[in-house]
């Protein structure tokens, strides 16, 4: 089980366990993060499970489709080079966070 950490906008830091084969937006809504709306249920749709990957330490996320990268120019918080919807992002061990403060 691949170890999460996500940093809340207020600095917070939690650290949750992803089930194996899980996009990071599955395991943020398992866990009950109020920061990830995902109102398309993890279909690269609505750019409401942005986040910025601040350390990829196991280097495994895939880069951005074409579909994801459109929808991050219309986040609601400011895009960032480091910009991901938490939908098309595998779980993957070491993984950390940021959440922005707000999806919509």
């Amino acid at each position: 089980m691949p170890s999460i950490t996500f940093i809340h906008p207020d600095g917070r830091r939690q650290e949750i366990e992803a089930d194996d084969g899980s996009s990071v937006m599955q395991a943020a809504i398992a866990e009950g993060l109020e920061e990830i709306l995902a109102e398309c249920g993890g279909n690269c749709m609505c750019a409401t499970c942005h986040v910025y990957v601040i350390e990829d330490s196991a280097g495994a996320l895939p880069p951005p489709t074409q579909d994801e990268d459109a929808l991050l120019d219309g986040t609601a918080a400011e895009r960032r080079p480091n910009s991901r919807l938490s939908c098309q992002l595998p779980a993957s061990e070491g993984l950390v966070l940021e959440l922005p403060e707000r999806q919509t």
